[in-house]
């Protein structure tokens, strides 16, 4: 029997980094998942951001890490054999470029501490609009699961994050505007690069009306004695 997959989250950077707890469940292939500090349960995302630099882990290894910017941080994502189409397109990429990626959530522990990474399923280049999209949406479902983590604390996975965390959530709520002010911003600097562009066509296009109008007027003009023809 096929299992399900789960559904891919949207998370910021800055959440997800602090995301330390796994759940895991009884029996075999379960999935495992992360629990964030605003009382997701994620065991897939989706992310999108610009692809910053990629190496190979080792040489000839085939192993690679990939660091993906969004406005609140940055993802680390790790790609091999066992991700063979994800792989191929992360091969063709040259940074820096717009990346949408899906993939398992996981988590390592280290000597020093606590590692999270997104091992990616599909990568694919998109244009800026579909990164301030998902910013966007991502802003909505950070604050609605604030939201919860107010009104909700006797919900399991919720009661859960404030024992594990205990998260500020003015913090989180401070990330969404920085998020959102980020693309704002942007799409007021598009918007005022297009209106220099239409400016500019306007003024081509007024110069060539001026000279049609003076070529239209030297035509008419009896040039015949000044010549001497």
């Amino acid at each position: 029997m096929m299992m399900k997959r789960e559904v891919a989250k949207r998370l910021f950077a800055f959440e997800l980094n602090r995301s330390n707890h796994k759940i895991s469940q009884n029996g075999e292939k379960t999935p495992i998942y992360v629990l964030t500090p605003t009382g997701e349960k994620c065991n897939r995302v989706f992310i999108v951001g610009v692809l910053l630099d990629k190496e190979e882990i080792r040489p000839d290894s085939n192993f690679w890490r990939m660091r993906v910017s969004d406005p609140t941080g940055v993802f680390v994502c790790t790609a091999g054999r066992y991700q063979p189409e994800a792989l191929e397109v992360v091969l063709e990429i040259e940074p820096p470029e717009m990346v949408a990626i899906v993939g398992k959530v996981n988590v390592f522990e280290g000597e020093s501490g606590t590692y999270i990474s997104i091992r990616p399923e599909a990568v694919s280049i998109v244009e800026s609009e579909a990164r301030d999209y998902w910013v966007y949406e991502t802003a909505q479902r950070t604050v609605e699961r604030i939201e919860r983590m107010e009104t909700e604390r006797d919900s399991e996975d919720i009661a859960l994050a404030w024992q594990v965390y205990n998260p500020d959530l003015n913090e989180y709520r401070q990330k969404v505007r920085e998020a959102l002010i980020v693309i704002k911003e942007e799409f007021e600097t598009f918007k005022v690069r297009e209106e220099e562009k239409k400016e500019e066509v306007k003024e081509e296009k007024d110069a060539d009306l001026e000279l049609d109008e003076l070529e239209f007027e030297e035509e008419e003009w009896d040039l015949s004695d000044i010549l001497g023809e």
